[in-house]
């Protein structure tokens, strides 16, 4: 019996030409506050650099700075706006693609280190079946500047598609699409992995 098809898709870099993440951000809450935020950051950012932190710590301080006790409903509102900004950063290619695994009858699942708040529109705009994300908490009506579990980045990304599908990988013909280091162990799970694929 053949095995059900899976499209595993990266969004910033791969669908896109460029980040999203940022741009997100400074719509939100304004290129000044930002800016702020990453320059009080700085040291953290250079411990990055220099092997003594990870991307997924300064991205929790960075959320925690940014995103405490803000008004959710205005978050999802920048979202939804953002959503409609970046289809002008769609990778013409990459549409072709999802388009060819969708009339396939496959699987398509969004997997993004990027934010629920802007992808879930994304997602749904695009025809994707799944989005897993980085998702931000909520406490009623606000955020609480944590993310809801781990960032959606490395190893993550596939824990979070086979806790989805309660199965292994290995047990499904898989196509991922990723362009960066964070999408390396999706890739290397898959029957037919595309590294930067979209690139003229």
């Amino acid at each position: 019996m053949s095995k059900t098809t899976l499209a595993l898709f990266d969004f910033d870099g791969t669908i896109t030409t460029k980040d999203t993440f940022a741009p997100y951000l400074v719509r939100a809450f304004g290129w000044t506050r930002v800016s702020c935020a990453f320059a009080s950051l700085g040291l953290n950012a250079l411990m990055v650099t220099a092997g003594f932190s990870t991307r997924d710590r300064f991205k929790e301080r960075l959320l925690a700075r940014l995103f405490t006790a803000v008004d959710y409903g205005r978050l999802e509102s920048a979202g939804i706006e953002h959503a409609s900004y970046v289809v002008r950063w769609y990778r013409s290619q990459a549409l072709e693609r999802i388009t060819w695994h969708r009339e396939r009858g496959h699987r398509l699942i969004m997997v993004s280190a990027s934010l629920d708040l802007y992808l879930s529109p994304v997602a749904r705009g695009l025809g994707f079946d799944d989005l897993l994300c980085t998702e931000i908490e909520r406490h009623g009506s606000r955020s609480t500047g944590r993310m809801k579990g781990l960032n959606c980045r490395a190893a993550e990304k596939v824990r979070r598609v086979e806790r989805l599908l309660d199965r292994p990988l290995s047990d499904f013909e898989v196509y991922a699409y990723g362009d960066s280091e964070g999408d390396t162990e999706m890739l290397q799970c898959s029957h037919y992995p595309s590294f930067k694929p979209f690139r003229k």
